[in-house]
């Protein structure tokens, strides 16, 4: 469970503790991405897949939450937020990835992901938030890496610009769940109660989508789905998720979004040697640019204040 928050100074030193979350989380995101496939190759149906991953993640979230003697009873406007996000971020997001990884390996679909920061950006524009010249110049750079990075996919075959879309449309999808997250800080509600709700409610979309679609509730019992489940579910959701928000609360929000920089290039590398990723001159520019531009566009939004999102892979 994440400790309560505190001031700290943006400028203030690393301690061995910060630098194991650190690595915690970036271990546990960028390992996450390759699991998701795994889980994928299976008999199971995406969407069923995502409700069996947030069905068992809830439990653990409000068993968390209850046992820290937390907060879980909310009036109806909060329960309308906590649902927006099951629908958004812990539903769509994941089932839109899950058929991208059918067609991409799953480096790129890391770091697709990891610009949301600069998706964020254009939700803000669209919403009045104009952003100075130096963020705009990142997510420039940003798009423009993404562009290189998948060139020979779409070259090679339509599959390419089908799970490029597929990915954008599950980070889209995720901003502008992490958007409404944010009002529920004017109901003064914890971060993990409102995660815990809200994997329920994508749980509960994701059946809805499973039967609409008429995809059997099955489980696959092999080794390799039911490894990669329950590390989907206790590693990637559970633990990295304590260790990112106890993280910020450390080192606060604005240096903890840096592990949204590091974690594509480990998964990447983990693609490469697992999945036989091969590494084009277009490849290492184009992950350049995208990564150069979320650090312009990170740290713009720390100089102003400016709201991050919360990473959930």
């Amino acid at each position: 469970m994440a400790s309560n928050t505190t001031v700290v100074s943006d400028e203030a030193p690393f301690t061995k503790r910060d630098l194991m979350l650190y690595a915690i989380t970036v271990f546990s995101w960028s390992a996450s991405w390759y699991a998701l496939k795994v889980n994928t190759a299976s008999v199971v149906a995406p969407p069923v897949s995502t409700c069996w991953r947030f069905v068992l993640a809830s439990i653990l979230m409000f068993a968390i939450v209850a046992l820290s003697k937390g907060r879980l009873r909310f009036g109806l406007r909060a329960h309308v937020a906590f649902a927006s996000m099951g629908v958004l971020i812990f539903s769509t997001n994941f089932i839109f990835f899950y058929y991208a990884s059918t067609l991409l390996v799953s480096g790129l679909l890391a770091v697709v992901f990891s610009l949301a920061s600069v998706v964020n950006l254009l939700i803000s524009a669209l919403r009045g938030d104009v952003a100075g010249p130096r963020r705009w110049f990142g997510a420039s750079l940003g798009v423009l890496g993404i562009f290189l990075l998948y060139l020979p996919e779409l070259r090679d075959s339509k599959a390419g610009l089908l799970g490029l879309a597929l990915c954008i449309g599950g980070t889209l999808c995720f901003c502008i769940g992490n958007q409404i997250s944010q009002s529920l800080k004017s109901y003064a509600v914890p971060v993990m109660s409102a995660s815990a709700w809200g994997m329920g409610y994508g749980a509960l979309w994701s059946a809805v989508i499973s039967i609409a679609a008429g995809f059997p509730f099955i489980i696959d019992t092999s080794p390799s789905y039911t490894a990669s489940l329950a590390y989907l579910i206790l590693i990637s959701t559970v633990l990295a998720f304590w260790a990112y928000l106890n993280l910020v609360s450390r080192i606060g929000a604005g240096r903890a979004a840096y592990a949204t920089v590091m974690f594509p290039v480990f998964a990447l590398l983990l693609s490469t040697f697992l999945e036989g990723y091969v590494w084009t001159p277009l490849a290492i520019a184009g992950v350049a640019l995208a990564l150069t531009g979320n650090l312009f566009v990170l740290r713009s939004a720390r100089r102003r204040g400016a709201k991050l999102p919360t990473p959930v892979v």
